[in-house]
């Protein structure tokens, strides 16, 4: 990749981690988001690009993935291993940013390999529909703009001096 390439993508990596949308599930509970959660999105989305750009492969966070389970359960009731994992999952995002601990009764220490897989699964999917969200964005402006530009190219004159 050229260097200009790397550094276009370095600060539109950037830009994503500040203001890519969060990706909640169907079902208008996404407005229901607590914003603390929102501002730990941001954080660990940062902490994930520094890691992506050390060789780490590219997922979403940890919080995202709190987030889609979050309102995943509030649309429609969730499996057991489902509901494992988005315990395991908010407790860990809890717990990192001091928000307080699981209660005993419903704490999730560790999924099982198939969870965890399914969680990673999760994860990736989201970061996915991040990428493909922001490239539409961005093709949406270059439209809109390229469209504004032909627009004032074909103004006719009002005035011959």
């Amino acid at each position: 990749m050229k260097l200009n390439k790397v550094i276009e993508k370095s600060i539109s990596d950037i830009v994503g981690c500040l203001t890519d949308q969060i990706i909640v599930f169907p079902g208008g509970w996404g407005d229901s988001l607590p914003e603390w959660l929102k501002n730990t999105i941001t954080l660990e989305r940062l902490a994930e690009s520094m890691r992506v750009s050390k060789g780490g492969e590219a997922t979403g966070t940890d919080a995202e993935a709190c987030v889609y389970l979050y309102t995943a359960c509030l649309t429609a009731p969730m499996d057991h291993d489902w509901s494992q994992i988005y315990l395991y999952v908010a407790g860990k995002t809890y717990k990192r940013w001091n928000k307080g601990e699981m209660p005993n009764d419903i704490r999730v220490e560790s999924p099982n390999d198939q969870q965890m897989a399914d969680m990673n699964r999760l994860k990736s999917w989201i970061y996915d529909r991040q990428i493909k969200a922001r490239k539409e964005r961005g093709r949406t402006e270059r439209e809109q703009k390229d469209a504004e530009t032909k627009a004032l190219n074909e103004q006719p004159e009002l005035f011959t001096f």
